[in-house]
């Protein structure tokens, strides 16, 4: 079993040093990932992953998705052997390898790209016992959770950016001073002076993004409390229910949360809760960016919301949550 070990981590560290030496032409020759997204393959011995290496994984990666109206995982988890991780296997989008020997002289997580397919996202967890493999996984948690969320997020954005709807950015932008890639089938559902409604619908379910502007108050304009009460005077006032005295509105079931973030040179708020139709019965989760203009004077939000009362929802948000995240400003030419 060492040996099997000692062999898969050899042949990822030999892939990766090739791929450093040079490799653009390498990487064209690899074969495009399989796998359903937020699905990880996970290579460890049935006894290590019934142990204590998997109650951590399942822990850290199986949890409750948050802000999802019934529970799902943050991520489906598929155990594989390491006598079984064949070339079928090796393909997959996300592989998280715990290597275990005695003859590990760098204990660590080790993340690499591009591996065996492209774009894949490869995780190992290298040390000399289960015990010390369930403590790297505890004291990497958060490494491990990012690097996952940011492959699936990057996945969907280059995708976006393949097959982009071109003629909503140049609307965006002339309210927002920048926009979002928006993947074909995305169309404009609603346009005002200060909000924008663009939406993927199929039969039984609809991906919405709302883009919406509000003057600078200067007190805290940034706090959850005053991100929501402005969400809800923007819903009520453009997103309608299909009944009388009906319209979207954020559900007081629990208190949305908030985080502030920075990525790629963007500060926002990033807050997430439900969104219910007020006198309907209609639901589901929602995820906004709030963040400064330019100029200072007024407060941008661009919201993500999930209608799909026949499937599960984990995917569905990601998608349009990854849209917000790939928001550039005009001629940024960055993300």
């Amino acid at each position: 079993m060492k040996r099997i070990f000692i062999l898969i981590a050899a042949a990822v560290a030999a892939l990766v040093t090739i791929s450093g030496c040079g490799s653009s032409r390498r990487k064209a020759l690899l074969p495009t990932i399989s796998g359903k997204a937020g699905e990880v393959i996970v290579v460890v011995g049935k006894g290590e992953w019934e142990g204590s290496v998997g109650i951590e994984l399942r822990e850290l990666l199986a949890g409750d998705c948050p802000f999802l109206p019934q529970k799902e995982p943050l991520y489906t988890l598929v155990n594989i052997t390491p006598s079984t991780f064949t070339n079928i296997f090796q393909i997959h989008r996300n592989i998280l390898i715990v290597s275990l020997s005695s003859e590990v002289t760098e204990p660590g997580v080790v993340v690499r790209n591009d591996v065996w397919a492209q774009p894949q996202c490869v995780i190992a967890v290298n040390a000399v016992d289960a015990d010390s493999a369930a403590e790297l996984i505890r004291e990497n948690g958060v490494r491990i959770l990012h690097t996952l969320e940011q492959a699936e997020r990057d996945r969907i954005i280059e995708n976006s950016k393949k097959y982009e709807e071109r003629s909503l950015a140049p609307v965006v932008t002339a309210l927002a001073g920048g926009s979002p890639h928006f993947p074909t089938g995305y169309v404009l559902k609603k346009r005002t002076e200060d909000f924008i409604w663009i939406a993927y619908q199929t039969t039984y379910t609809n991906q919405g993004i709302f883009v919406y502007k509000c003057p600078v108050t200067g007190q805290d304009d940034l706090s959850v409390e005053n991100i929501v009460a402005r969400r809800n005077e923007v819903m009520k006032e453009n997103v309608p229910g299909m009944f009388e005295n009906t319209y979207m509105t954020t559900s007081d079931i629990t208190m949305p949360g908030l985080e502030y973030i920075r990525y790629r040179g963007r500060d926002f708020a990033e807050v997430r809760g439900y969104w219910e139709v007020h006198n309907d019965f209609m639901g589901g989760p929602f995820v906004s960016h709030s963040f400064y203009s330019p100029d200072g004077k007024d407060i941008i939000t661009i919201e993500g919301f999930v209608y799909a009362p026949k499937y599960d929802k984990r995917h569905y948000l990601r998608q349009v949550e990854a849209i917000l995240y790939s928001f550039e400003w005009k001629d940024s030419g960055k993300e």
